[in-house]
C-alpha cells in the first residue's frame, strides 16, 4: 500500500468483504490485546481473515487473532475486529486507519474501540474498565496523523473538529449500563504512544502531569479517522496494570494478556448492555 490510501483501495476491500458475507453491520467493534474472546459470543458468525482482505493490515502480535467476525450481538448487526494492527509493527499511520474507512463504506456509523492500557491514574487498579472521555494524541501532534495526505472528501472535511471525539450520548448510555451491572464506573483521558517499548517512570510522570489517566499504543489513530468519517465513537480502556512510576515493577505483554482474561467478562457485559439500547 502507498503511504496515502485511496478510494480504490478502500472499495476493493469493501467488495471482498461483501463477497464473503450477506450481513449488513451497523456497529463496528475493535477488540484490543487479550480482549478478543468477546467475539465468541456471536452465534453463526461469518469469519474473514485479515490476510484475505486487500490492503488490510495484518496483526503480528500475540493476543490478536487477526480476523473479522460478522454477525449479531444483542440483535444488533456488528462487525468485530478480533485484534488490530499497530503503528509499531511497521505499518504507515494511514494503514492503521484503513479498516475504519472500510467500515464506513460498509455502512457502519458507530464505532466501539477497546484497548488494554496501563493505569496512570493512581485510583485505577488492574481489572478496571475506563470509559475514554478524551484523548491525547502525541503521535499526531508530532506529525503522524492518519489524516495526513490528500483529503478524502467523500468521508469528511480537510480540518475536522476533534472537540467531541467520544460521543456524550453514548457515554451517558454506558453510565446507566455500569450502574445496572454493578460495575465500578471510571472515566478518563487515554494517551496513545507509538510503542513498542513500555514507558519509563519519567515518561509516565510526564504523562500524568499533562492529564493522562491511561496509556497505550493504539486506538487514537482509529478514532481520528472515525470522527473524520462522521461516525460516533465510544471507547474503553481495560486497565491491565498499574503504571510503573517509580521503577518498582516490570511491565510485560504477558501481564497485559492475563489481565485481559479478567477484563473481558466486564467488557462483554458493558458492550452487550449498550448494544441492547440500539
Amino acid at each position: 500500500m502507498n503511504d496515502f490510501i485511496t478510494m480504490d483501495q478502500i472499495n476493493n476491500a469493501v467488495k471482498e468483504i461483501q463477497n464473503r458475507t450477506q450481513r449488513k453491520p451497523k456497529v463496528g467493534l475493535i477488540l484490543g490485546s487479550g480482549l478478543g474472546d468477546l467475539a465468541n459470543s456471536i452465534s453463526q458468525p461469518d469469519f474473514i481473515d485479515y490476510k484475505d482482505i486487500p490492503g488490510w493490515p495484518v496483526s503480528t502480535i500475540p493476543g490478536h487473532k487477526g480476523r473479522l467476525v460478522i454477525g449479531e450481538l444483542e440483535s444488533t448487526p456488528v462487525l468485530i475486529m478480533q485484534g488490530r494492527a499497530h503503528y509499531y509493527e511497521g505499518y504507515s499511520i494511514s494503514e492503521i486507519g484503513f479498516p475504519i474507512r472500510v467500515m464506513k463504506q460498509l455502512g457502519i456509523d458507530t464505532l466501539i474501540v477497546t484497548n488494554a492500557a496501563g493505569g496512570i491514574n493512581p485510583e485505577f487498579k488492574p481489572g478496571d474498565v475506563m470509559v475514554i472521555n478524551d484523548h491525547i494524541s502525541l503521535m499526531a501532534m508530532g506529525g503522524e496523523n492518519p489524516l495526513r495526505g490528500p483529503n478524502l472528501e467523500a468521508f469528511g472535511p480537510r480540518f475536522p473538529d476533534m472537540s467531541r471525539c467520544y460521543s456524550p450520548e453514548l457515554i451517558n448510555r454506558i453510565k446507566t449500563v455500569y450502574v445496572a451491572s454493578k460495575i465500578d464506573f471510571h472515566s478518563g483521558v487515554y494517551v496513545c504512544l507509538a510503542g513498542p517499548s513500555f514507558e519509563t517512570p519519567a515518561d509516565l510522570r510526564f504523562l500524568r502531569l499533562i492529564g493522562a489517566d491511561a496509556v497505550g499504543m493504539s486506538t487514537v489513530p482509529e478514532v481520528i479517522v472515525a470522527i473524520h468519517s462522521g461516525m460516533q465513537v465510544l471507547g474503553f480502556s481495560g486497565i491491565s496494570n498499574k503504571a510503573n512510576l517509580d521503577s518498582s515493577t516490570i511491565t510485560t505483554h504477558e501481564e497485559v494478556l492475563q489481565a485481559g482474561k479478567d477484563i473481558a467478562p466486564k467488557l462483554e457485559t458493558l458492550i452487550r448492555g449498550l448494544l441492547a439500547t440500539f
